[in-house]
């Protein structure tokens, strides 16, 4: 194609990324700032004295997130396997081990919905450190985010989905309960019962999931997301989540209904989720139990029971302060782009012929010889004659030049 007609067809760029490299220029910009915003990820925390590490992608178990996984079987083993939904417990386990800071820039896998900002793989950095908490999370997320623009765009405005962030450093922090009392009016923080709460998120339309508990923690959860999430555009520090959305996050020692964890939003973006991390064993096996039965229940997004895990703990952990963050929707905001799949190479595409495929039915000849029986040809072998290369020993030359026939069959 001529450069200057460039390509225009949304659905075709994606498909055929190596012609919309060559005829739309702006598209190689945008991977050249994903590079660089890793690039800048990896310095700012080695930077810091953490080790990158990796951790497998295929698990016996899936946990970490709560997410549907991919199920693919091993075979020399015998068994199904989860592809990694996040890379939460083997860091973990890794601060038990007393590596005491950890990262990985990995590849995700969820077996979920597509939109404009989620591909069933991603990318994502995961880091933990030991003797930290929610508050120095915060800090290395504002100070790569904000660095970043800085040092890639060179400043520290930008524009993302028609609105004008402005990322210079300290970014408000709330918390989840502060936020629905300013963005919708509800005081959760002044209502005791899970009855009371359930119904006065009601009251402005928040339904609650049929596989939800009806519970004061989800009843705030749910407001905040249906209500709140969508009005948050300038960076904004989201802290204290309900003990029933964050089964690995520590309680706050104030309020047990709550732990110390945080999500950052940006323009109606979700782009790190951090807490202090649960440390407790005997805490974590009953989170994992209630998981594990919500999963029983058909949530196929809870947690599984990791007794592995939980042993871990017994061993001892730290005190422990978690972040992730996508690298992908990072990209998008240091990008401007509207769209995930701007910013991967090779986003995830339905085939053209899935859906011929889908439809067709089988022929009624087709259909007639499966259902034969099979029957097995026999073949004579007594017109096959072994042939040997040569006769006679023979120089390289002609050896490199001869046909290389090993039997011949007679007439």
């Amino acid at each position: 194609p001529e450069k200057f007609h460039g390509l225009t067809n949304t659905e075709l760029r994606y498909r055929q990324r190596y012609v919309d490299l060559i005829v739309n220029p702006e598209v190689k910009r945008n991977f050249i700032i994903r590079s660089q915003f890793i690039k800048h990820v990896r310095d700012f925390l080695d930077g810091r004295g953490y080790m990158e590490v990796e951790t497998p992608v295929l698990n016996t178990i899936s946990g970490g997130a709560t997410a549907r996984p991919f199920i693919t079987h091993h075979n020399t083993l015998d068994i199904d396997m989860f592809m990694r939904i996040a890379t939460e417990l083997p860091l973990k386990r890794l601060i038990v081990g007393g590596l005491e800071r950890v990262y990985e820039v990995g590849r995700i896998f969820r077996n979920e919905g597509m939109d404009t900002k989620h591909n069933p793989e991603f990318t994502t950095c995961e880091l933990y450190q030991a003797y930290t908490n929610l508050d120095g999370m915060m800090d290395i997320l504002e100070g790569i985010l904000t660095g970043a623009a800085k040092e890639i765009l060179g400043t520290y405005q930008v524009e993302w989905q028609g609105e004008q962030i402005d990322l210079t450093p300290g970014w408000p922090r709330m918390t989840m309960a502060e936020a629905v009392k300013q963005y919708v009016g509800i005081d959760f923080m002044a209502i005791n019962s899970d009855e009371e709460a359930v119904a006065a998120a009601k009251s402005i339309g928040v339904e609650l999931p049929e596989t939800a508990d009806k519970t004061w923690g989800n009843a705030l959860y749910e407001t905040f997301d249906q209500k709140v999430e969508e009005k948050l555009v300038q960076p904004t520090f989201i802290t204290m989540h309900p003990v029933d959305v964050s089964p690995l996050a520590k309680r706050s020692p104030k309020d047990p209904r709550l732990t110390e964890r945080f999500e950052l939003f940006i323009c109606h973006s979700e782009m790190g989720n951090a807490f202090s991390e649960l440390n407790d064993p005997i805490d974590q096996y009953q989170r994992f139990k209630a998981q594990a039965e919500k999963r029983a229940h058909g949530d196929e997004e809870a947690d599984m029971m990791d007794e592995d895990f939980v042993m871990a703990l017994e061993y001892g952990m730290p005190p422990t302060g978690g972040l992730g963050f996508g690298i992908d929707r990072c990209a998008m905001m240091l990008c401007g782009a509207s769209s995930i799949r701007d910013v991967i190479l090779f986003p995830t595409m339905k085939p053209l012929d899935s859906d011929k495929k889908g439809s067709k039915e089988v022929s009624a000849p087709a259909a007639a010889a499966q259902a034969a029986p099979v029957v097995e040809e026999k073949i004579d072998f007594s017109n096959v004659e072994i042939e040997p290369l040569f006769q006679d020993q023979v120089d390289f030359d002609t050896f490199s030049k001869s046909d290389f026939r090993a039997v011949k069959v007679k007439a």
